[in-house]
């Protein structure tokens, strides 16, 4: 076999085979003690080897006792052969002799007709981000971009999140455009070049449907496409044809994929008339049926009294909000702890605080900025409760950072109060003010609502909620619920007196896992005496 080869015509005339310039051939073989052997170099022709560049063709022909390895590469032909290189192109005894086998190396590049190009995918913007939609595009297609300009702004599972430009170039082709939905990670949504000439070219560019498939060439572009075309020819033989027995006893014909489209959606054949040869029934007259009994069935229902109804798309928040909330309720073993603080002082303070803010032309405190610094102070005091279950071990937190639920249009947000037991009450004010006019305009950023270790929930002072219990937000241990003030008559210091005092409700909801009954009442007992005798706070 060594023999034949080495005396092969084709071999000595490969440099005419391959039209190539810059090159060798190289063979290795084996029989049983793995001897090796070199096979001549020759010099190939050019406009093909400045293609190649250091790309290869392998050739693999292997028998009971032989094993001959084939190289091209423009390596050899410098004299610099390594046999530790490895295959990148296709294999088959006609691999050798044909250059359209061996795909060029081009950067970005998914083909030969598309200039040199990236292909921007959607980014992940937070840790648990697996998908995102494109609220809009800043920049338009066809327009210039540079490092730092905002391209859109990405719907994430937490917040709307501007996405920057990394390199200089143009905006080729948007192809997820303004509105688009449920976009996984890494998916192409954009593709930009660097020449203003190439823009047209991509006019007509359909990303694939694998996030992955832009980056990788394909070895053998001919014959899987040759393939492809064989197979969808081969579906429905136009000669076969199955007969069913009807109520009238005449024969129908159908087609194998129309007789089993109607027997998962149970429509009788013997209803259809056939638009197929000989009346046939084809797969299009049982999707036409089924079409037009959901419209029949449609228009039943908005007939029928009282079952009007719309759907409303769930925005990525509302979503994750859902599963984390879920999973917090299935998987916390949850309890819950109240207590009626008397606020009159609390209340007292607000108003002798709020005219100095007035006059240094800050934001108003409110009760729920008290309620921060009360339970941040308390946390401060009772650092058992500022923990997280990490399944081995209990994480206790250093820094006390407060979020803040918010309720919007939009969903529910929660920005972060960072280190707010080190915090003024003016500061933290102003603070919550931003933040919740942030996440009313969609525009929080992911550190604005990142590494909180404890939530405050207040549905009493905007809804006049008297008392509630919330859900754990994971994987904090603990939630704080502020019901609303209300005026209560209470005994007064000698027999037959009474006076009015103003009560809040708070309830905790906690983590059995991680703060004990014990530890989430000292916990309450901290936060309630910073509530009934606030100037403690300002110490």
């Amino acid at each position: 076999m060594a023999l034949l080869l080495r005396h092969s015509r084709k071999l000595r005339r490969v440099h005419g085979v391959l039209d190539c310039e810059r090159g060798s051939i190289a063979r290795h073989f084996s029989v049983a003690a793995a001897k090796e052997d070199a096979v001549s170099s020759s010099s190939v022709h050019g406009e093909y080897g400045k293609k190649v560049g250091r790309s290869s063709i392998f050739l693999h022909r292997q028998s009971e006792k032989d094993l001959h390895t084939f190289k091209v590469s423009s390596r050899e032909a410098r004299g610099s052969y390594s046999s530790k290189r490895m295959p990148i192109a296709a294999t088959g005894v006609n691999s050798l002799f044909s250059c359209g086998q061996v795909v060029s190396a081009r950067h970005f590049s998914s083909g030969a007709d598309l200039p040199p190009h990236e292909a921007i995918g959607m980014p992940s913007l937070s840790p648990t981000m697996t998908e995102g939609n494109i609220a809009r595009w800043v920049k338009k297609e066809g327009g210039k971009v540079s490092p730092g300009e905002v391209l859109c702004e990405v719907e994430t599972d937490k917040a709307t999140v501007e996405m920057e430009c990394m390199e200089e170039g143009y905006l080729a082709k948007i192809v997820c455009g303004d509105g688009a939905k449920e976009i996984k990670v890494g998916e192409i949504i954009a593709i930009t070049v660097e020449e203003e000439g190439d823009i047209e070219k991509f006019k007509d560019y359909k990303a694939s449907s694998s996030p992955s498939a832009e980056s990788k060439p394909q070895s053998e572009p001919v014959e899987p496409k040759e393939e492809k075309k064989e197979v969808s020819k081969a579906p429905e033989p136009t000669a076969t044809k199955t007969e069913e027995s009807s109520q009238s006893g005449d024969r129908l014909f159908s087609s194998p994929v129309a007789r089993k489209l109607a027997e998962d959606n149970n429509v009788p054949l013997s209803s259809l008339k056939g638009t197929g040869p000989d009346g046939r029934i084809l797969k299009a007259d049982i999707e036409d049926y089924l079409s037009s009994a959901a419209k029949g069935s449609k228009k039943e229902a908005a007939a029928a009294p009282g079952l009007g109804y719309v759907d409303l798309p769930n925005t990525q928040i509302r979503k994750v909000t859902a599963n984390r909330l879920l999973q917090s309720k299935q998987t916390i073993p949850h309890y819950y702890l109240t207590v009626d603080s008397r606020v009159d002082k609390l209340i007292k303070l607000r108003s002798e605080l709020n005219p100095m803010q007035d006059a240094s032309g800050g934001k108003k405190i409110s009760i729920n900025d008290l309620v921060i610094k009360a339970a941040a102070l308390a946390l401060r005091k009772v650092p058992a409760c500022n923990s997280s279950w990490m399944n081995d071990f209990i994480r206790q937190y250093h820094n006390v950072n407060i979020n803040v639920a918010v309720q919007t249009e939009h969903g529910l947000f929660v920005p972060v109060v960072r280190d707010a037991d080190k915090k003024g009450l003016a500061t933290i004010a102003d603070e919550v003010k931003q933040l919740a006019s942030r996440a009313k305009d969609n525009s929080l950023k992911p550190e604005d609502y990142e590494g909180g270790t404890f939530t405050v929930s207040n549905l009493g002072g905007p809804f006049g909620i008297k008392q509630f219990c919330a859900i754990v937000n994971p994987p904090q241990s603990a939630i704080l619920a502020i019901g609303s003030a209300e005026k209560r008559v209470i005994p007064g210091a000698a027999e037959g007196q009474y006076e009015i005092g103003s009560f809040m409700s708070a309830t905790l909801s906690c983590d059995h896992r991680v703060i004990d009954g014990a530890m989430g009442a000292e916990w309450l007992k901290a936060f309630k005496g910073y509530l009934e005798d606030p100037t403690t706070m300002l110490l």
